[in-house]
């Protein structure tokens, strides 16, 4: 297999103490009952010594059918806070099924003048397969303020939630490289093996859909890569199909490894339930002998292990480890 040149990196600037965090409707509407957690996600990112804010269409109880607003409103706040210098870091609030309705508004100049980490997962994880496919940003897999910082992380064990909060913020702030992320139990080689690529990935659904529009990675992005996805809801049989897309499309062929997450709530999958998702994985990948790691905290499982789009990694699947090789955002420029 041929490999081409790597892709080139747009790493949003580091962010330092002090610099402004916004929270934002990307997808899905806020319920009333879930205000607390958008409270708990300030405080999250107010430890780690930012200032946060809320975008205006984050308001309890708005909705436009099952999105926070319209997909020209969605796009037109998400594009004022690329524009705005003031503006360091974006939070998603939460997934849903919004973002399809406006990547053809997105300021793509905007971005390419001055990125920024947009940070989370699901529906938000098309943002940055398409983002990633435009202009080569570092788009932040990682928990949003709903179901991850003000939800998952209030779960977890106190240790859990200080491991997580000093990563992220590592990673948010610091130009070297993190290393290896924290493992946990769960993780499982179900094909032993190394490489070293970059991480693509996201929501399953969310790739192969990707690939059907103008906003798809081209093909050869997919070289050496380590390829890492989840899933929500569903069933098993969806899962192998979108693999089979996947196969056929030729991605597949071109991956070095394969990182699988937690799955959850997927029919088909219950204990003693058979094929077991190791197995689903495994008869799409046929031959195809590279390393996968899988039971990987990160999506819908939470709380996340943040997985920087495009960064460089080392994964191990007989030792179960994932190395981030290369920082995710780049040193401060002096004018």
């Amino acid at each position: 297999m041929t490999r081409s040149a790597p892709a080139r990196l747009l790493r949003p600037r580091a962010l330092k103490p002090g610099d402004l965090v916004v929270i934002a409707s990307l997808s899905g509407p806020l319920p009333a009952a879930h205000e607390p957690n958008i409270e708990r996600t300030v405080a999250v990112f107010e430890r780690m010594g930012f200032r946060v804010r809320r975008a205006p269409l984050l308001e309890a109880g708005r909705r436009h059918w099952w999105s926070a607003a319209t997909p020209a409103e969605i796009a037109g706040e998400l594009n004022g806070l690329l524009r705005d210098p003031e503006v360091r870091a974006i939070v998603a609030s939460d997934g849903g099924q919004t973002v399809f309705g406006y990547l053809d508004l997105i300021d793509i100049g905007a971005i390419r003048a001055d990125p920024k980490p947009i940070l989370g997962y699901s529906d938000i994880s098309l943002l940055h397969l398409a983002l990633h496919a435009r202009t080569g940003l570092v788009g932040f897999h990682a928990d949003m303020a709903v179901p991850g910082f003000g939800g998952h992380w209030q779960s977890a064990p106190a240790a859990r939630r200080a491991e997580l909060e000093a990563l992220y913020f590592r990673l948010l702030t610091g130009t070297e490289e993190v290393g290896a992320l924290p493992t946990s139990p769960l993780w499982e080689c179900w094909r032993p093996g190394r490489a070293e690529g970059p991480l693509i990935g996201g929501a399953i659904n969310r790739i192969v859909l990707a690939q059907a529009t103008p906003f798809a990675l081209p093909l050869e992005r997919f070289d050496g890569a380590v390829l890492f996805w989840e899933e929500m809801g569903g069933l098993a049989s969806y899962v192998w199909s979108y693999l089979q897309v996947m196969r056929h499309s030729g991605i597949l062929d071109r991956i070095a490894g394969m990182v699988v997450g937690v799955p959850r709530e997927i029919g088909g999958l219950e204990p003693g339930a058979s094929p077991t998702l190791p197995e689903i994985v495994l008869d799409a990948l046929g031959d195809r002998d590279i390393p996968v790691l899988g039971n990987v905290e990160f999506g819908h499982a939470g709380p996340n292990l943040p997985l920087p789009l495009g960064i460089r990694v080392g994964l191990d699947a007989q030792r179960r480890t994932l190395s981030l090789l290369e920082p995710a955002v780049a040193p401060h420029t002096t004018a």
